[in-house]
């Protein structure tokens, strides 16, 4: 049956053997979408790697403040200490010339100045101990985060290479088939992995779609689709599909059958996929030409 009324309607040309020829722009589109993936993940890798230098600067920054810290308040009570000893040895002096009740004041305010130079010691080496604690801390934390980032930039060398395997294998599973109008398909997908690996590839504009059974078309792409049945049980359903101010009739189709049809927009054909079939609906995708001229 001619799937269109209008008298005025000429058949379409037949479309180019698809040959060895087609192969080299999948292959060339399959390669693009590689690397734009690699450059991506590179651009990643790259800013990791910018912000572990970024982080290995701000802790030599810090660990250099914290031991100039350290070196002012020694110094100082250094200082201190010497001042302390200072009065020590003056108070002794005083000691030895004095006689009597005055040589014993001075006895014993040597005796205070010496437990309080003794304290004020012992306090210091707690402090810079204390320092120094922090300061190792702080460089072991230091260095747990920079092997994180190291475990991390790993993980991601990894997945690149992980996906990109998968991907090179779904593309190798893609297949080709008659549509039902009898030409050469494009790859077509019949799972959603497929069908990931096919808009990878980028040849095509693809549209992805779930369709339940109603009394209005939904648009897909640049046409109009309305399912007029489906039969989850014998795997079979109708839709009609409307463009070009035309409305054709797809009628008991199967899983994963390319329907193709021409439009005035391109000179290849539109393939339309369905991968699912449930109780009045149905679940595919729709594949247009990148070309879109007049034919």
């Amino acid at each position: 049956m001619n799937p269109n009324p209008n008298p005025m309607y000429m058949p379409p040309p037949p479309p180019p053997s698809s040959g060895g020829g087609i192969k080299i722009p999948i292959l060339f589109g399959a390669v693009i979408a590689l690397l734009g993936a690699n450059v991506y993940l590179f651009l990643q890798l790259d800013k990791t790697k910018t912000d572990v230098a970024g982080l290995k600067e701000a802790m030599t920054r810090e660990i250099s403040t914290v031991k100039e810290t350290s070196s002012v308040t020694t110094a100082a009570s250094r200082r201190h200490i010497n001042e302390l000893k200072d009065e020590l040895e003056a108070a002794r002096r005083q000691s030895a010339m004095a006689a009597g009740q005055a040589k014993v004041e001075a006895e014993k305010k040597a005796v205070e100045l010496t437990a309080k130079l003794e304290r004020e010691t012992k306090a210091v080496q707690q402090q810079m101990a204390s320092q120094i604690t922090e300061v190792k801390q702080e460089a072991s934390s230091a260095n747990t985060k920079i092997a994180a980032v190291s475990t991390e930039v790993g993980s991601v060398k990894t997945e690149v290479a992980n996906t990109k395997t998968e991907l090179d294998k779904t593309i190798a599973d893609l297949k080709r088939t008659r549509g039902d109008l009898g030409e050469q398909s494009g790859l077509i997908a019949t799972n959603y992995k497929e069908f990931l690996a096919l808009k990878a590839l980028g040849d095509r504009n693809y549209f992805e779609f779930t369709l339940p059974k109603e009394k209005t078309a939904r648009r897909v792409g640049d046409i109009m689709l309305q399912l007029k049945k489906a039969d989850a049980k014998k795997n079979r359903f109708t839709v009609d599909l409307t463009f070009d101010d035309k409305k054709m009739e797809k009628k008991d189709k199967t899983l994963n059958e390319p329907l193709q049809f021409y439009t005035s927009k391109a000179r290849q054909p539109y393939e339309l996929v369905i991968n699912s079939i449930g109780k009045d609906t149905i679940s595919g995708y729709l594949a247009t030409p990148k070309v879109q001229n007049a034919r």
